[in-house]
Order: structure tokens, then sequence, then C-alpha cells
């Protein structure tokens, strides 16, 4: 859809237009302001508006409330068939930052499915596939966890150890506080060994993960980009 110059802007839309574009808490009081009047605009007025208000909202870090607007914004460019606005890709980006967005909220199942789809779209998307690989490190699993509650389950013995040292065995049993220094280190080690290791090995299981789903979509596309071959 191409946008028209129009002839005529309505009062409320020239009071948006006064903001200064990067004074996004300017942007998003006034729209919460007049919201009503604001819905009432013509198309053009009112898509200006509300695209300058969701990002405003990413800007400042109202993410929640960016997570529920980004669907209106995606919504409209859809019903109106918007593909670009401002040379940008609405669709991507808007889906984009609702990922990042929920990312902040901590509501990565949602956000690692935005970005998947994302991927299938353009699996060169650079900036989907770092923060896909954020989302998936922030999710727990339960190789994860296991290792994490052996590290505690060591941390844990090690300071019961370091008690039992420092209350009964080097009191009244001094020849044997060698040994029981040893245990004790080896149970700290231990536990920080699973941490690091149960990290480590997270980590490249997400990146596994992402450079699979990536390759097989690159060559879907690739595949879907070959064109059909006529025969003679």
């Amino acid at each position: 859809m191409q946008f028209l110059q129009p002839t005529y802007y309505s009062k409320l839309f020239l009071d948006f237009k006064s903001i200064d574009a990067a004074a996004y808490r300017d942007i998003v009081h006034f729209f919460e302001r007049h919201e009503q009047d604001i819905r009432q605009l013509d198309f053009d007025e009112y898509f200006e508006v509300l695209y300058a208000y969701v990002n405003a909202l990413f800007e400042i870090g109202i993410y929640r409330r960016h997570a529920v607007m980004a669907d209106e914004l995606i919504e409209a460019a859809i019903c109106h068939n918007i593909h670009l606005y401002r040379q940008e890709d609405v669709f991507r980006k808007a889906l984009f930052r609702k990922a990042a967005s929920l990312y902040n909220i901590s509501d990565y199942d949602d956000a690692v499915h935005i970005l998947r789809e994302l991927l299938r779209i353009d699996p060169a998307d650079t900036d989907a596939m770092t923060l896909l690989k954020k989302c998936l490190y922030r999710k727990e699993n339960r190789p994860l966890l296991a290792f994490r509650a052996g590290s505690i389950l060591l941390l844990l013995l090690s300071a019961l150890v370091v008690c039992v040292e420092m209350l009964i065995v080097r009191p009244f049993y001094a020849m044997h506080a060698s040994w029981v220094e040893t245990l004790r280190n080896a149970m700290f080690a231990g536990a920080l060994a699973l941490l690091t290791l149960g990290e480590g090995l997270h980590r490249w299981l997400v990146r596994r993960q992402v450079r699979t789903f990536v390759a097989t979509h690159q060559q879907r596309k690739q595949k879907a980009d070959v064109p059909t071959q006529m025969h003679d």
C-alpha cells in the first residue's frame, strides 16, 4: 500500500507531529491521553501515530505493553497490505521487536516461537538468530537443572564438611585434618566443575540447535528458489 500525501491534516495529528520524534515518553503520553480520538483518525494518520507509539514503547522499555500493541500494529499493516513503511519492513520489524519485548519480560517460549518464524522467512536474519540463542540460553532444561542441582549439593556438602572440620576434627582429631581438608576442597572443586560443565554443555547444545534449525531452512529456501526446469 502506498501512502498518499493528504491535502488536509486533523488538528490532533498536527499536535502529534509537533512532538520531537525522539521524545519517546511524550509520544507515549500523547497517545494514551488521546487514544480514543486517535482511533477515529483517517487510517493514514492513525497508522503513523500508532507506529510511533509502538516504537516509543519499545524504546523506553515498556515491554509488556509493547508486546500487546505490536500485535495491533501488525494487524493494521496486514489488513491494509502495508509491507514497507519509511523504508522498513513493518511486519518483520514489529515481530522482531515483539520477540525482544517478550525476552525482556522472560516470556521465552513465545519469543522463541516468533524468532523461529522469522528465521523460516529469512534464515540469514542474524539479529533473529542471536536473540533466539539468548532466549534458549535463558530457558532452563532438565540436563542443565541436573548439573546445577549436583553443584548445589556438593557446595552444601562442602559447607557441612567445613563445619565438621572446624567444630570437631581440628579441636579433637587434628591428625585427620589434612584429609578432611582435601575432601572439602575436592567437593568445592567438583561443584564448580559441574556448574561450568553444565553451562558449557547447555550453550553448546543451544548453538547446535540454532545452527541445525537455520541450516535446515536455508536448504528449504534454496530448493524453493530454484526455478522449475523447463523441458524442451
